[in-house]
């Protein structure tokens, strides 16, 4: 049984008296303790001695606990809290420094190299320029002309002089592939591993686009074929990597892929636009799929800069719970980075975690204040909620009817768009395989082989994917992506009327890719209401604006 997060844990931070957006706050923790349960039990009888002897040994395989805190004074004012079970009671230790040596490291805007490394990253233009507007006016200007393809340079050879390397045929590897899916769809194990080490033979994940593909394919079939998808995904779910790492790859990946990043300019711009006209006290942010917290850091930074504003910045971070003791404890840290990071701008900033499975999820839950303007947002996550194949009342359109409950000020779901959610193996493998065949062309295009970001992003985002599409059925499948036109049916029968979308926004960001991405293969359009991104004429990503109707 996982913990559940406290039911009002929250983190908030008051701005001081100094008018600089760099001058400093006070933060603080608001949480609730329960009684405990064990403290007393077994006094003064044998059953004391052998309790109190096994949690002496059971200690010795515990890590120790690490307070949830926001020390933003340097004051260390530490304030330990309770996580209450159905079954148990278990309090976090105080020993902070020590265990925080022995973890991945919190990655905090205040550490120097870092805090320049996400200004840098995640600030898109200089809000001195325009504070007004994320989409500056030089966004406007021409795109470049073509340079030529960050591959390299080709050699070229006489007729009949080429060496015999490129002479030898190399096997069609999607075919493989496929035939190798259609093999494990019947059990057919000797065709399948024949077929798997012919495609190992020409695959790796540090080959060109369709041999890294090939790579991570033939590692799920692999997994599939032996019954341990679930098992193999959950250990590649489980490995902890660092914000400071992600941010590397994430650095790698906006800087030359534009989906991520247009998509976060549309939703701040549009939430910038609203709040702008409405002018209110509070904004509150109610993000499903929060992960790391990088799209809130150029909302901030505008915030920061807007005149005469000291507009409150409410967030509710919302994630799946984490395998272990911790549950919690990612999207808890993605709030200190926050915290951390509107305390540099003087943002006044509250924070409020959930983690646990998103139509769970209360209307009480979210601490809706009167007054406040609402936008709730999702960057390409609500593919990860389960569908009616697996459970009779739908998650999906209970998140949705949840939404609907909130009256947002604008609901902004950013969808990947994919058409590999069918019950049939083969089916969904085939699309699936052309699906992350764009996106491997599209990382060959614009990056080095030799890049280690790149093997980074590639393993902890592609790879992992195409593991639970390929190798998990039933619930563990949670990669289970539908087209835009499928989520606008849900989204209207759920209540919500479609917004429409400026040309001219559609304009300015494709200007803007234009601008800043090398290749030109990047395709940036509009589908009626929809905003639309893909690579090479396959859509990948859709973005949309969405009220009560």
């Amino acid at each position: 049984m996982q913990t559940p997060i406290p039911k009002n844990f929250v983190f908030q931070s008051t701005p001081s008296t100094r008018s600089s957006p760099n001058s400093g706050r006070n933060t603080g923790i608001r949480s609730s303790s329960s009684n405990d349960l064990v403290s007393n039990m077994f006094k003064d009888s044998s059953w004391a001695l052998q309790f109190k002897k096994g949690v002496e040994e059971a200690s010795k395989f515990l890590p120790k606990s690490t307070q949830l805190v926001i020390d933003v004074e340097n004051d260390h004012h530490y304030v330990p809290y309770r996580i209450t079970g159905e079954k148990y009671h278990w309090r976090e230790d105080e020993h902070l420094p020590e265990e925080r040596s022995k973890k991945q490291p919190a990655v905090y805007a205040d550490d120097p190299e870092l805090s320049e490394m996400f200004d840098k990253i995640l600030l898109f233009g200089d809000p001195k320029e325009n504070p007004k507007c994320i989409l500056n006016e030089t966004s406007q200007k021409e795109p470049p002309k073509a340079s030529p393809s960050p591959k390299g340079e080709t050699t070229t050879y006489p007729r009949g002089q080429k060496p015999t390397a490129y002479v030898q045929e190399i096997p069609d590897l999607r075919s493989l592939l496929l035939s190798c899916a259609q093999a494990v769809s019947v059990n057919d194990h000797r065709r399948a591993e024949g077929l798997l080490r012919l495609v190992r033979q020409h695959s790796s994940s540090y080959g060109d686009g369709t041999e890294r593909l090939a790579h991570y394919f033939a590692n799920s079939l692999e997994a599939r074929l032996a019954g341990t998808g679930t098992q193999v995904y959950t250990a590649l779910s489980s490995k902890k990597t660092s914000a400071a790492d992600m941010l590397k790859a994430y650095q790698t990946y906006v800087s030359v892929c534009p989906f991520k990043k247009i998509g976060i300019v549309f939703a701040n711009h549009t939430i910038q636009q609203l709040v702008k006209k409405t002018m209110p006290d509070t904004i509150h942010i109610i993000d499903f799929g929060i992960s790391y917290g990088f799209q809130w850091h150029s909302l901030v930074h505008r915030l920061a800069w807007r005149r005469g504003s000291s507009c409150k910045l409410r967030i509710t971070g919302i994630d799946l719970p984490q395998r272990g003791f911790r549950p919690a404890n990612g999207v808890i840290e993605t709030g200190h980075r926050l915290a951390k990071y509107c305390k540099k701008f003087n943002v006044p900033f509250e924070y409020n975690a959930i983690a646990q499975k998103w139509e769970t999820i209360k209307l009480e839950d979210l601490k809706l204040q009167e007054g406040e303007f609402v936008a709730v947002n999702s960057l390409f996550r609500f593919r990860n909620l389960l569908d009616e194949t697996v459970a009779v009342d739908s998650p999906r359109d209970v998140v949705l009817r949840l939404i609907q409950k909130i009256k947002p000020n604008i609901f902004i779901p950013s969808i990947l768009s994919g058409s590999y959610n069918s019950p049939f193996f083969v089916t969904r493998f085939r699309e699936v395989l052309y699906h992350f065949s764009s996106l491997f062309d599209m990382c060959d295009t614009t990056l080095t082989r030799e890049d280690p970001m790149r093997v980074v992003f590639e393993k902890e985002f592609y790879g992992r994917e195409i593991m639970n599409v390929v190798a998990c059925e039933g619930t563990a499948r949670v990669e289970r992506p539908e087209s835009y036109k499928q989520w606008q049916g849900r989204i209207v029968r759920a209540g919500f009327r479609q917004l429409p979308v400026e040309k001219e926004l559609v304009q300015k960001l494709r200007l803007m890719v234009g601008k800043e991405y090398k290749s030109k293969e990047f395709d940036v359009d509009q589908d009626g209401n929809w905003f639309l991104q893909g690579w090479k004429g396959r859509l990948v990503y859709a973005s949309s604006f969405w009220v009560s109707a």
